[in-house]
């Protein structure tokens, strides 16, 4: 749902870039899709491959979990989990333990082996008691001082049309076949990840401003247009989302890609120069100023230069960066140096409606840093209203399963 803060695929530099394959529209469903909660991997549940080696040590110190300190938290029995929170994480964690279990573990606080004991038996008793599941396989940690913020997101839907009709002229592309990219090592300042070449040069992939200006134009690598600029740029900033056609159905659109430049918020922008009002700050705030000063907005939007590129979906639930559902009010987007792919997260905020269990399984390039989460809401109005108000701080306890924290009380911190 959320995009990835790294570029999800890599192309050789040393290559011309080649024409984007015909791009298909995506397919339609009548009605608004079930939201509640997305499928669950089949019955005969399977690990992919063996569990990788401990990758730990590959991160350096301070830049991860291990790094920056952890201690032991509460037991989970004493967190007040009710069974309806405890219910949506317990599907959420099913959908994920295939990637816990194949994939490394950036935090230093697990290996993929760790996770084998719970995800069989979730796996093995799907409609059991969830909040004794928790209880029996996981132990609490907080990540530093444990002190959280949290903000939130959603599915957003946009007025769009398959074909450029009267009001429908904001172009909603795919992945232009000319911008390379390539996985940066951290801290590679010196070089790009997303680019084109220019008489044998490399040079940063165009901006918002330029691709808002029509420098894509005419290359057919429109996937749609949408209606409201403003709502498109926020459908950007969500990372994928449903299509109101026209006639009434919906169709999905799921995050592809990006143009490599950082993404700059306008919300904060906007505040330092005073534009918005007492009770403006949130989404729905922003989006209404945006609308009714145009010329200004469509400028302030353009200081954002990071532009997202998109691909049909026929998944019947959004798609979230690692590869996974996400699963609305169960959901959320962290830093995979700091949270292991598929953990729990419990959180106790402020905002009391984001208190709970959630689980780590999507991504984002603006979520950065131990104990930040963005919690997702799912789609329509309401999630929007939740989502565009979540701006909370509190507490974060990341739980890990009892192999791992086995392992961590013996070798210490």
């Amino acid at each position: 749902m959320r995009e990835p803060a790294a570029a999800p695929s890599a192309r050789d530099p040393v290559l011309s870039p080649q024409p984007a394959p015909p791009l298909r529209r995506p397919p339609v469903t009548a009605g608004v899709p079930d939201a509640s909660l997305p499928p669950l991997p089949s019955p005969s549940y399977r690990f992919e491959r063996n569990p990788l080696p401990h990758l730990a040590n590959r991160v350096a110190a301070g830049e991860n979990a291990r790094g920056l300190g952890f201690r032991f938290g509460p037991p989970v029995a004493t967190l007040p989990v009710d069974m309806m929170s405890a219910r949506r994480a317990f599907h959420a964690f099913l959908i994920s333990c295939t990637q816990a279990i194949n994939r490394e573990d950036r935090t230093g606080l697990t290996i993929p082996a760790d996770w084998v004991p719970a995800c069989a038996a979730a796996g093995g008793n799907r409609d059991g008691d969830p909040i004794a599941f928790f209880r029996s396989h996981f132990r609490t940690v907080e990540i530093g001082d444990g002190s959280a913020f949290a903000t939130g997101y959603y599915e957003p839907e946009i007025e769009a049309s398959f074909d450029r009709r009267p009001g429908y002229d904001w172009p909603i592309y795919g992945v232009p076949g000319d911008m390379m990219t390539r996985e940066l090592p951290r801290n590679a300042s010196s070089l790009l990840s997303h680019y084109r070449i220019v008489d044998g040069e490399e040079r940063p992939y165009y901006t918002r401003a330029e691709i808002d200006a029509g420098v894509l134009a005419g290359r057919g690598l429109e996937l749609a247009w949408a209606r409201d600029p403003v709502a498109l740029f926020f459908y950007h900033v969500q990372g994928s989302g449903l299509l109101r056609l026209p006639d009434g159905s919906l169709a999905r659109l799921s995050y592809a890609d990006n143009n490599g430049h950082e993404y700059q918020s306008i919300g904060r922008l906007m505040r330092e120069r005073g534009l918005l009002g007492e009770g403006q700050t949130t989404s729905q705030g922003i989006q209404d100023w945006l609308r009714a000063n145009p010329v200004e907005g469509r400028a302030i939007m353009n200081e954002n230069p990071r532009y997202i590129f998109f691909t049909p979906s026929d998944a019947p639930a959004p798609f979230g960066a690692l590869a996974t559902y996400v699963t609305p009010r169960a959901t959320v987007a962290a830093d995979l140096n700091y949270v292991p792919r598929g953990a729990p997260v419990f959180l106790d905020l402020d905002h009391d409606i984001a208190d709970g269990l959630w689980v780590a399984q999507d991504r984002g390039g603006a979520i950065t840093g131990a104990n930040r989460f963005d919690t997702f809401w799912g789609a329509g109005e309401a999630a929007h209203d939740i989502a565009g108000g979540m701006a909370s701080r509190g507490r974060a306890l990341i739980l890990i399963p009892l192999p791992a924290a086995e392992r961590l009380a013996r070798e210490g911190n």
